[in-house]
């Protein structure tokens, strides 16, 4: 059986697994890869010092499905063309994350695939593509419910003092941030959505507090009132993937309640699932 290479790629790291059959599986972690983001030379970096140190020797694939946050034109041709310099034999197909999570989620049925991780998006799927997409339009003008919009809003909560003081003093003590550290971070250095998505395991340990739950109840509620409903006439159930749907669950469901639709597949990472969508699409 021919061997293929996966990739799921968002901001912060990119999963990837090499396999030549169901029972042959090897899982690689690098650093995430986003090609509106990234130079074709971080990419290749990313690549040739992290990515292949970890292929094992004379194993290079046959295929290659690369999806990833970014990877719309013209931006995708970073991703494609790094890749064939290191994969020159190899079969190189690059899709946007969406693609992935929806395949991940839905196989061949259609449905409606969501993301909540660092970033956000939503789409609907018609069980081969995305035939319509909410665009996600980053954490600055959109991103509903994902880690970088959840860590905005309890920096801005903590800050404008609009939490009580023993959240505020639990998050000085177990975090150690200050409101100077945080303008500087957000405002002077790469990469403000990862550091805003940092803030998540915080509000993980706290959710069971009533003001840390409301906050990430109402970020979930528009998440699914901004990008979710416009599909309700279609299904009334949404399938997500990402870190934030898997830790958040309870209030994503409780959020979809709201408008009358159901929660349905959660994947925290869809990696596996989509090296076995293409292992039976062969």
């Amino acid at each position: 059986m021919p061997t293929i290479l996966t990739a799921d790629s968002g901001s912060t790291k990119t999963h990837w697994i090499l396999s030549g059959g169901q029972d042959d599986i090897l899982e690689i972690k690098t650093s995430g890869i986003n090609p509106v983001r990234d130079s074709q030379d971080v990419v290749l970096h990313v690549l040739h010092h992290e990515l292949l140190p970890q292929l094992p020797p004379h194993s290079l694939p046959q295929h290659v499905w690369f999806y990833g946050a970014g990877c719309i034109a013209p931006f995708s041709e970073t991703i494609h063309t790094a890749l064939r310099s290191l994969m020159p034999e190899a079969a190189i197909h690059v899709d946007t994350d969406l693609v992935g999570a929806a395949r991940a989620l839905c196989g061949d049925k259609p449905g409606i695939a969501c993301i909540l991780g660092t970033g956000a998006n939503c789409g609907l799927y018609d069980g081969q593509h995305i035939t319509e997409n909410v665009p996600p339009l980053g954490f600055i003008l959109g991103d509903e419910g994902s880690g970088a919009v959840l860590g905005r809003a309890l920096l801005g909560n903590i800050f404008k003092g609009l939490l009580s003081p023993h959240l505020r003093d639990a998050f000085t003590a177990e975090t150690g941030i200050t409101q100077a550290e945080a303008i500087r971070r957000v405002y002077r250095e790469k990469q403000p959505n990862i550091f805003l998505a940092s803030q998540v395991p915080f509000i993980a340990r706290h959710i069971n507090d009533a003001e840390i739950h409301e906050m990430v109840v109402e970020a979930m509620h528009s998440f699914v009132v901004r990008n979710v409903v416009r599909f309700k006439s279609v299904h009334n159930e949404a399938n997500f993937v990402g870190s934030i749907a898997h830790i958040f669950r309870r209030e994503l469901h409780d959020a979809l309640a709201l408008e009358g639709m159901q929660l349905g597949l959660v994947l925290q990472s869809p990696a596996l699932r989509i090296t076995q969508y293409h292992l039976a699409h062969k």
